[in-house]
């Protein structure tokens, strides 16, 4: 019988995913075959599974700590907000359609919950324990009745049900009397709670230790886990988390700007560049100063053509025309390829008003926006730089490019020339491939371009894929963990 494990927060960034792909290890490690499990997710992070099926990235993150192969049956339901309350439904792994949030309990509570059902039948059926994740807290006594994610999974499942607490927030204890108060005064699965984690501990665990017995006395339930505060570079969620780690790093070769577009998307393709010791990543808001960075990264967006106004509305579009003009480096990944182009065409209004909307115009390409959703792995030979290699990735967009004119001023990236572009002078840079930077000899090649621009002795070409590396930051994270959680009465 599929044993199951829920993790739920008392706060919103209490670490439940981290701590869920370290459990997801540990209870790997052990033999047990497991799975990682998120009913409903809202985030703009995005993986494509081997079928072509959009999930959570921080579900597929999980998968690969359990070491399994992500599904769709992971994270059945992923919402992808837009603006204006309103948010992408991809339901099993395809969108269905655009809602705001009334409209989706209405139209979606039922299937939801149906699809929900089904996919952990099926992963019941695969393996012999799962790892839930809640999302947010599981007592916004507002939304109970239609949570689909916290204690209703693990009321379904009758699973035991760790409580975990940010205590760098502070009032960790009054969010874990308020939790658990609220849960038993809802009937909402307060019973299930076995085990409460502090998470995210700087200091002298004696001092805290008052505190821990004040509470087990008081709720009768165990604190079952102290976790420090972890400094590993890790997939963030949500786009908050990029603020913290502008300009974290000193005495670096190379500075690279990476625009924070109002509606970012799958900013885990720059964790690899995050990880390069030689490289500080800053992240800059459109109305904020671009400076003189030795690059320019304009990400993925859920909402590329508000995102693209937001920029000449605040004159971040002539920095980076001005920027690209004195030579500097500009690489447009997605939704950033597009901007990088003419014009963007949205006909049917399926980013908000219907119209055609002029781009920095630094590629001779038009994009429009179709209903037509491209997602998919790739595995694609480089053609610039030249590799060996082969590259893989993965595709998530709504939209098809094209040239204007036809120029030779582009050179394709790839085989598949579509997927992406560089310019005669290599300043510009685009595609469509996330997971670019993962290839580590690419990544490699594309930053001794910057170095020898600056005289900088190249970096080592012959390196691994970042999937090694994020290997080896989860079996550190676990290790970490593991002496610090005591999962023997689960």
């Amino acid at each position: 019988m599929t044993q199951a494990l829920m993790v739920v927060g008392a706060t919103s960034h209490a670490g439940k995913s981290l701590l869920c792909a370290a459990i997801c290890r540990m209870l790997s490690r052990r033999g047990w075959r497991v799975s990682p499990f998120k009913g409903q997710n809202m985030a703009l992070n995005a993986y494509v599974t081997d079928a072509g099926d959009e999930i959570g990235y921080a579900q597929a993150v999980q998968a690969w700590a359990a070491g399994v192969e992500p599904t769709v049956e992971m994270n059945p339901i992923l919402l992808k907000p837009q603006g204006d309350m309103t948010s992408q439904v991809i339901l099993n792994g395809k969108a269905v359609g655009r809602t705001q949030a009334q409209q989706y309990y209405e139209q979606y509570f039922d299937r939801g919950w149906e699809a929900i059902k089904t996919a952990l039948g099926k992963l019941q059926q695969k393996y012999d324990y799962i790892v839930c994740e809640g999302a947010g807290s599981p007592a916004e006594i507002n939304l109970m009745h239609r949570d689909l994610t916290n204690m209703r999974v693990a009321e379904y499942l009758n699973a035991d049900t760790l409580l975990v607490v940010d205590i760098e927030r502070g009032g960790s204890f009054a969010h874990i009397i308020g939790t658990l108060k609220i849960l038993k005064h809802a009937n909402a699965g307060h019973h299930l709670v076995k085990g409460i984690l502090i998470n995210k501990f700087r200091g002298q665990e004696s001092i805290l230790q008052p505190g821990i017995d004040w509470v087990e006395n008081y709720t009768g339930i165990p604190v079952v886990g102290v976790i420090p505060y972890l400094q590993q570079v890790f997939p963030a969620e949500d786009s908050l988390d990029l603020l913290e780690r502008r300009g974290r790093k000193r005495n670096t070769d190379l500075t690279i700007a990476v625009i924070h577009l109002s509606k970012i998307s799958n900013f885990t393709d720059f964790d690899p560049l995050e990880a390069e010791t030689s490289v500080n990543m800053r992240y800059v808001r459109p109305q904020d100063t671009l400076g003189n960075p030795d690059a320019v990264i304009l990400p993925g967006s859920k909402t590329t053509i508000a995102d693209l106004q937001a920029l000449q509305t605040t004159g971040m579009a002539s920095a980076l025309q001005a920027y690209a003009k004195n030579g500097g480096v500009i690489f447009g990944i997605c939704g950033g390829f597009q901007i990088l182009g003419e014009t963007l065409s949205d006909p049917d209004g399926l980013e908000g008003e219907a119209g055609n909307y002029n781009g920095l115009g630094l590629f001779p390409l038009k994009t429009t926006i179709t209903s037509e959703k491209m997602t998919r792995q790739r595995t694609v030979k480089s053609i610039f730089p030249e590799s060996e290699s082969p590259i893989t990735g993965y595709e998530i967009h709504q939209g098809r490019t094209a040239f204007t004119t036809q120029s030779e001023t582009l050179t394709p990236l790839f085989e598949d020339a579509e997927l992406g572009y560089v310019n005669s002078d290599q300043s510009v840079w685009g595609c469509y491939l996330h997971g670019l930077f993962e290839n580590g000899t690419w990544r490699r090649q594309w930053l001794n371009q910057l170095r020898q621009k600056k005289g900088l002795f190249p970096l080592e070409t012959n390196v691994p894929h970042h999937r090694q590396q994020r290997e080896e930051v989860l079996d550190a994270v676990t290790d970490i963990i593991e002496n610090h959680l005591d999962l023997t009465p689960y």
